[in-house]
C-alpha cells in the first residue's frame, strides 16, 4: 500500500527512516469476552522515548478489532492535533496493521468504516509507519486498555478475579466477576479475607 498523502510524500515511508522529530504510539485493544466490555489505551512517546501522553476510553460492548481500531485512530488524531504530523505506531494486533498496510482486505462492515476513518487521518500525516509487536513488549498500553475496561465496569483497577483470562473468563462461573483482597507472602497469593476453591483460576493486578 502506498498511496501518496496530501503532500505528495508516500503514505508508508521506511520505518528505518523517520523524520527528525516524530511521535510513537504503543497501542492496544481488548475486549473481555469478545464481543463484550472493551477498551483500548495508547501511550504516547517522541523520537527520544519520552512519554508524552497516555491515552484510554471504554467503549462498551464491542469486539477486539473494533477497540484496537479505536486505539489506533485516537493515536492518529493525538499526532495531528499536537504534533509532530509524523506517527510509527506499534500494535500486539497483526490483524490492524496487515490491514492498514494492505496485506489483509477488510470485510466486516464496522472495521471497513474504522479502516476508512484511519486511512483518512493516516493521509493527512507527513510520515507515517506501523508496525507489530507481541503483547510483552507492549505491557503499558495493555494495562491502559484494562483499566479503561475496569473503568467502564465499575470495577476497581486493582483485583484478585476468579476464572479465566479477562477475554475468556466463563461467564457461568459463581465466582465470575468476584474480587477479593490479597498480599504476597513467601511468594505466594494469601487472601486477607474470605477462600477459594481448590483449582480457581485468577487473575492477578498489582496495586
Amino acid at each position: 500500500m502506498h498511496s501518496p498523502s496530501s503532500r505528495g510524500r508516500p503514505l508508508f515511508e521506511s520505518r528505518e527512516n523517520p523524520p527528525e522529530h516524530y511521535l510513537v504510539a504503543h497501542s492496544d485493544g481488548g475486549a473481555r469476552g469478545n464481543p463484550g466490555p472493551a477498551g483500548y489505551g495508547v501511550v504516547m512517546q517522541d523520537e527520544s522515548g519520552r512519554k508524552v501522553a497516555a491515552l484510554s476510553e471504554y467503549l462498551g460492548h464491542q469486539t477486539n478489532n473494533f477497540a484496537e481500531y479505536q486505539g489506533l485512530i485516537a493515536a492518529l488524531e493525538y499526532a495531528l492535533q499536537h504534533g509532530p504530523k509524523a506517527l510509527k505506531v506499534i500494535s500486539d494486533s497483526e490483524l490492524l496493521v496487515r490491514q492498514i498496510k494492505g496485506i489483509y482486505k477488510v470485510k466486516n462492515p464496522t472495521l471497513k468504516d474504522l479502516h476508512a476513518r484511519a486511512k483518512e487521518l493516516i493521509s493527512q500525516l507527513d510520515w507515517f509507519s506501523i508496525g507489530h509487536a507481541l503483547r510483552g513488549h507492549n505491557q503499558d498500553a495493555d494495562r491502559l486498555a484494562n483499566v479503561a475496561m475496569d473503568k467502564g465496569t465499575g470495577r476497581g483497577t486493582t483485583r484478585v478475579a476468579a476464572g479465566d483470562s479477562p477475554a475468556q473468563r466463563s461467564p457461568n462461573s459463581n465466582l465470575a466477576g468476584e474480587e477479593f483482597e490479597g498480599i504476597v507472602r513467601n511468594g505466594a497469593v494469601q487472601l486477607l479475607k474470605g477462600s477459594l476453591p481448590e483449582g480457581t483460576r485468577v487473575q492477578v493486578r498489582v496495586r
